[in-house]
């Protein structure tokens, strides 16, 4: 049986369509002003008002921080509400038919593909996470596109060729693909779902769980994505500041020389250093890239540079911290094992092959 839509009356004139429409397209405009003026903003405040050195520790790490609060703090809101929006179209029955359907290498591949064609950060993707879960999707595919979202970007790609040519752009693309499929499928074999928080499945509309199937009116949708946007972000803002503070304190820490010295071409175990520096800091591929120029100069083996590149994207403490309240210990434990295992090998093998 279908259920019937769902009608409230409205309050003054917000559930009328032109309205709302109207008042979307205002909230979406300020959006993206706040968006495009957050890095100036903060360019002014912290280094005009308080007359901070941009080049010292201290100016960075708050610049940082206060940016990049911002930042994510946009992009969820922007990704959830229309995730969830999204969603409200989508049947369990169709969303499984477009992933969940598949065989499960094909879907974690097709997955993995997905996330390259985002150009999420690794605190970003999670809301997607979030999204494809509750839609339906196989958890263990829904880990493919987590993964690969954040470690493949199509900026840092074209910088890889600029800086290393087309061999390696390639065999980075490749191998980060290989990762994300991989590591999904394996995760998907240990019934993952058991170690998710239950929120993540549930899908409210004003305090009442929406049945899979339901009827919605385009105002309930809206209703939806608003309340999912203020749930989550309820629930998640604690563990995303406390990361993003982390990764402001060890800002702009990391010498190159250190580096070198920790996991050079002498160190047999160079990959599996590099991978365990990598994962505390916090950047995205384009922005740790010049880092991983001024490695490979120093003499780096390109294994080792690309390695310490992918636990930063993909591994990054802000996002297993933002995780944390998504996946139970179990599951988030196997996330990290099974992806740094599966980078530390890419690394051991592009020392062995180039």
């Amino acid at each position: 049986m279908t259920s019937s839509p769902i009608h409230t009356p409205g309050v003054g004139g917000w559930h009328r369509p032109a309205a709302q429409g109207g008042a979307l397209a205002a909230v979406a405009c300020v959006w993206l002003a706040a968006y495009q003026l957050n890095q100036p903003w903060w360019d002014l405040v912290v280094y005009e008002w308080l007359d901070l050195d941009a080049g010292s520790r201290l100016g960075s790490g708050v610049h940082f921080f206060l940016y990049d609060s911002v930042k994510i703090l946009l992009l969820l809101t922007g990704i959830i509400f229309v995730i969830t929006i999204g969603r409200s179209y989508l049947s369990l029955e169709r969303t499984r038919a477009l992933l969940g359907g598949r065989r499960e290498g094909v879907a974690n591949l097709a997955a993995a593909g997905l996330g390259v064609a985002t150009p999420f950060c690794s605190c970003s993707a999670v809301p997607a996470f979030i999204g494809f879960v509750a839609a339906g999707v196989p958890l263990g595919v829904t880990l493919s596109f987590l993964i690969a979202s954040p470690l493949i970007n199509e900026v840092a790609v074209v910088l890889l060729y600029g800086m290393f040519g087309a061999r390696i752009a390639v065999l980075y693309v490749i191998s980060g693909l290989l990762i994300a499929t991989i590591s999904g499928y394996i995760l998907g074999r240990i019934s993952p779902a058991r170690w998710v928080e239950d929120f993540v499945y549930q899908t409210t509309l004003r305090g009442t769980p929406v049945v899979p199937g339901q009827q919605l009116t385009w105002p309930d949708r809206v209703t939806m994505g608003r309340e999912e946007v203020v749930t989550i972000l309820r629930k998640v803002w604690p563990y995303l500041l406390a990361g993003i503070g982390l990764g402001a304190v060890i800002h702009g820490w990391a010498p190159a020389d250190f580096f070198t010295r920790a996991a050079g071409p002498e160190n047999p175990f160079g990959p599996l250093v590099a991978v365990a520096i990598g994962a505390p800091l916090y950047s995205n591929a384009a922005g740790i890239l010049p880092l991983v120029e001024v490695l490979y100069a120093k003499g780096m083996a390109i294994g080792t540079v690309l390695a310490f590149m992918m636990s930063v994207v993909a591994l990054s403490l802000p996002e297993l911290i933002l995780l944390r309240r998504v996946l139970k210990p179990p599951l988030l434990a196997a996330f990290v094992g099974v992806v740094a295992t599966s980078i530390v090998v890419t690394g051991y093998l592009f020392n062995a092959i180039l």
